[in-house]
């Protein structure tokens, strides 16, 4: 068995699972945030007028929430669901609930392994469709909807049809240019946003084994992209010390069998590749950045689940120092640990330096909600993982998908722009 059907095996109690097979898992951890959590808690009311109890869940200690997409509040209604969050929390007895305003907080995303919050070999389920983003710690993680993620923290289990996987074997190693969006951007490209409807997809070979484990969750946060179930990296050592480094004990890793089966083998020669840029309105409309329109910018938006951890941000760092930008800029940090080490580490004082503005860690302007959405005609370029039509703001704006160290350099060119072309 490969690691996705060796996880649900366990969590299923059976020796044996294959793709296709329709199995009922013990879930170990579940995530809402302050959008699926309103929609799930209407779930809760209709059960409960319908003379299901609700009066407790299967496991709190198994429960987080965090505070993310409409933060700090947009408007009344989003300010209300705040409230309804503390007040869930508060009667369910879960004590993992990042509130923003109140120390650590961030990007729901962010936070699972930021905080040590999901293991290898867990099963994780979120009320987000980019919850396959953990999946880079070794752990079966996907997104569900609001009557599903009401049934796990109720029943602490859920069913799912065993998907088939894509193995993704990378070799060689990024050029310093080049980072991991850029690779997933390729790969999305070539297989379409259809291409891994509900699969898995699978990265490993000697590329994977290259990247920090920042890099691995920036792939697998866009298998969602491609219509994926999950996207998911076998647990190494990088990964057991970079758990630890968060306070995790006892880091069990999970691997495949050697003799594992995949539906189906991509191989991804990465030592020459060039920046991508995905053009509107899709991820796969890929270009090469040098390849890309020279259309004038007017915004740079460094931020969201896929590009502003800290790694990402030291990127954007060596791009800005020394530099001005020369259209709006904003860097939003995806979690306040990230925003502190960034700011012991002088990242801050260079991005303002630049001219750019820092904001706190927020979904707003990626979903298109609020602190900074995009007016009709504007052109952004984003580290942001959708640029569907209105994604991040009006409906006739345009978004283009790129590596921070890409939307770094397009911030001081107000163009398009590969950080190799910076003069």
């Amino acid at each position: 068995m490969n690691i996705v059907e060796k996880i649900l095996a366990r969590a299923s109690g059976k020796p044996k699972v294959s793709p296709d097979d329709v199995i009922f898992a013990n879930v170990d951890k579940v995530m809402i945030h302050d959008v699926s959590g309103p929609g799930v808690i209407k779930v809760f009311e209709r059960l409960q007028s319908q003379g299901i109890s609700v009066d407790k869940l299967w496991d709190p200690t198994k429960v987080w929430v965090a505070e993310d997409h409409f933060v700090p509040s947009a408007e009344k209604i989003s300010a209300e669901n705040i409230v309804k969050l503390s007040n869930f929390t508060k009667k369910y007895g879960i004590e993992k609930h990042f509130k923003y305003g109140m120390g650590q907080y961030g990007i729901c995303h962010t936070l699972s392994h930021e905080e040590a919050l999901v293991m290898p070999g867990d099963v994780y389920v979120g009320g987000d469709s980019h919850t396959n983003t953990t999946g880079a710690l070794g752990a079966f993680a996907c997104g569900l909807g609001h009557t599903d993620v009401a049934y796990v923290l109720l029943n602490g289990k859920i069913w799912f049809k065993v998907p088939e996987t894509y193995y993704f074997k990378i070799n060689g190693k990024l050029p310093d240019h080049v980072m991991a969006k850029d690779l997933i951007l390729k790969i999305i490209g070539d297989i379409g946003t259809d291409g891994g409807a509900y699969r898995t997809m699978q990265f490993g070979g000697s590329g994977v084994d290259e990247m920090s484990v920042q890099s691995r969750l920036t792939l697998c946060n866009m298998t969602t992209e491609a219509g994926a179930k999950n996207g998911i990296v076998e647990p190494d050592q990088k990964v057991v010390d970079y758990l630890s480094r968060r306070g995790a004990t006892n880091v069990n890793l999970v691997k495949g069998d050697d003799d594992a089966e995949y539906a189906k083998v991509f191989e991804y020669e990465i030592s020459e590749m060039e920046p991508m840029v995905a053009k509107p309105f899709s991820p796969d409309n890929i270009s090469v950045v040098r390849e890309a329109p020279s259309v004038e910018l007017d915004k740079s938006y460094i931020g969201s689940c896929t590009g502003a951890k800290y790694e990402d941000l030291v990127a954007v760092a060596k791009i800005l120092k020394g530099r001005k930008v020369k259209i709006r800029t904003e860097i939003l940090p995806a979690a306040i640990s990230i925003y502190q080490r960034a700011m012991e580490n002088g990242l801050l004082k260079i991005f303002l330096d630049a001219g750019a503005t820092i904001g706190p860690p927020t979904c707003g302007a990626c979903c298109g909600a609020h602190m900074g959405v995009l007016a009709k005609d504007e052109i952004c370029i984003s580290t942001t993982n959708r640029n569907f039509p209105g994604r991040m703001g009006h409906i006739e704006s345009q978004t283009y998908l790129a590596s921070p160290l890409v939307a770094a350099a397009s911030a001081v060119t107000g163009k398009i722009t590969d950080p190799r072309d910076l003069k």
